[in-house]
């Protein structure tokens, strides 16, 4: 078994085509063909089923996630050693939710490509279980994640950074949505309601506070990224459950909190076993400094709890 067989066996497990598969990995259909069945007769058993359409066996189903791995770690290994011997200045893939990206993360981002110009830096924005699963296959160096009540994957190490209140969003342009400044979920639940889509933590945490109360959401959209969603709360479409964080420059939308408060815990996540590149740990670095200079500095709202600053100098 090597990692070229290993990689042809992902290449088509992805396109579930040997011709485009290919054409991906750059070499003749004969060869690929040819080293994916000597990968098969090591491992034993077949991992594709070959006929008008291509398909994975369970065999290929439980050898892919692995593959994947073996695939992204050889990488790191070689930025690695590049970064030791000088060869290039480094690579970080960092993942983030909409929420995060649209707010105070883009400032982050500013400050690190600042200080380190030559580092190429790759953002994947994304809710937090596509984000998780990112990290596990080895598709991201780190991401900050919400940490939901189940916990997260044992095999990433996480760093609670934030706790974070989550508040409804309105148009100002229109009526408040209670007198009072605050409001309940069932009150809530009389206002027609703009929801991300599936794979938002914020959208499981929102929809479990329904049930909590008893109450059914009504909505007038669903399905939408973060940005999306604030634009179509600010042209009146309905309201939103939002994070604290992303009202910040947006003075079209009217913040209501809810009581009882609901909450989230961001996190800034990795896996354990892979110690972090010289050019993630300068990413961590500059985002940690970062929280803790704004937090010292009253930059972070008042319903925004730091949970970790960086450590003096």
């Amino acid at each position: 078994m090597t990692l070229q067989q290993l990689a042809y066996f992902v290449a088509v497990a992805d396109v579930r085509s040997f011709t485009r598969a290919a054409d991906v990995t750059g070499v003749a259909q004969p060869t690929l063909s040819r080293q994916l069945r000597a990968l098969e007769d090591d491992l034993g058993a077949p991992l594709v089923n070959r006929g008008k359409s291509v398909t994975l066996t369970p065999a290929g189903e439980a050898v892919l996630p692995l593959a994947r791995r073996m695939l992204a770690d050889m990488d790191l290994a070689r930025e690695s050693v590049a970064e030791l011997v000088g060869l290039r200045t480094g690579r970080v893939r960092v993942g983030a939710t909409p929420s995060m990206c649209i707010g105070w993360f883009a400032e982050v981002l500013r400050l690190f490509h600042e200080r380190y110009p030559e580092i190429h830096l790759e953002l994947a924005e994304n809710g937090s279980q596509s984000l998780v699963r990112s990290l596990a296959r080895g598709a991201l160096d780190v991401a900050l994640v919400v940490v939901p009540p189940s916990g997260i994957d044992p095999t990433l190490d996480t760093l609670p950074l934030l706790r974070e209140r989550l508040s409804v969003a309105s148009p100002r342009s229109g009526r408040p949505p209670s007198s009072r400044g605050s409001m309940t979920i069932t009150e809530l639940s009389r206002r027609s309601l703009v929801m991300v889509r599936q794979g938002y933590d914020l959208r499981e945490v929102t929809l479990q506070a329904y049930h909590a109360a008893g109450v059914t959401p009504r909505f007038a959209v669903e399905g939408g990224e973060m940005d999306a969603v604030l634009r179509l709360v600010e042209a009146g479409t309905g309201v939103a459950v939002v994070p604290d964080l992303v009202f910040a420059g947006r003075p079209r939308l009217r913040r209501t909190v809810l009581t009882p408060p609901l909450y989230r815990t961001v996190a800034l996540a990795r896996r354990t076993d892979i110690a972090p590149t010289h050019a993630a740990q300068s990413f961590i670095d500059v985002l940690l400094s970062y929280v803790s200079t704004v937090d010292a500095a009253g930059g972070m709202s008042a319903d925004v709890q730091v949970l970790h600053r960086a450590p003096s100098p």
